[in-house]
């Protein structure tokens, strides 16, 4: 079966990292911006051939999904140019250089949303474009909340905006919130709740 064929090709790569890794021989930088930089780079391909690669320099970012003891989640709405659209995200904010993540995300929070969190924990690690940017951005969960005065960076225009969980995951499922670290937040969230009660249910005699 073709499923089988691909299964097959799969595992060698799995059991040698290495194997289509890409050698760097030339490269340089052709835009350096306030967010990020661009490099067009040479690679020698693992079969010796040479190719171009256009990478995006990004010092990453974290975003952070509020969540109060009623399973209500806090979310901003902001406007986005390369979309001309307002969008529905989870608060989330650029790493400064050398950045601790989990203090950029308890900073975005505050800042965006006004609310402090007693505990801020992780949720997940993802690369969102791999293909040409080495953004990483790690996704928390902010939760045992109290609410505070809001403070946005200057031309920042957001509002913030609280919704059941249940209803927001109805939004992905309809294809509503097109914004995909506020997908992966809200999924993650709900795979943890669920997590939760089976741990509770397997502890219960």
């Amino acid at each position: 079966m073709l499923e089988d064929r691909c299964l097959s090709a799969a595992r060698p790569a799995e059991r040698k990292p290495g194997l289509f890794s890409e050698k760097t021989v030339h490269q340089k930088t052709i835009y350096q911006g306030r967010v990020f930089q661009v490099e067009e780079q040479t690679v020698q391909l693992h079969d010796g051939q040479f190719a171009r690669r256009e990478i995006v320099r990004h010092n990453g970012g974290a975003c952070v999904i509020a969540m109060d003891a009623h399973e209500h989640v806090y979310l901003v709405r902001q406007f986005r140019k390369p979309f001309d659209r307002m969008l529905l995200e989870v608060p989330a904010g650029k790493l400064e250089v050398n950045e601790d993540p989990l203090e950029c995300a308890r900073r975005e929070l505050i800042e965006e949303t006004g609310l402090r969190a007693e505990k801020i924990e992780w949720l997940a690690t993802v690369y969102p474009t791999p293909g040409y940017c080495s953004e990483i951005l790690t996704v928390y969960l902010a939760t045992a909340l109290e609410q505070g005065q809001a403070n946005l960076d200057e031309g920042e225009h957001l509002t913030c905006h609280r919704y059941p969980l249940c209803e927001l995951l109805d939004m992905v499922d309809r294809g509503e919130i097109k914004d995909a670290k506020t997908q992966i937040a809200l999924l993650a969230v709900y795979r943890r709740l669920q997590k939760d009660k089976c741990h509770e249910e397997a502890d219960q005699p």
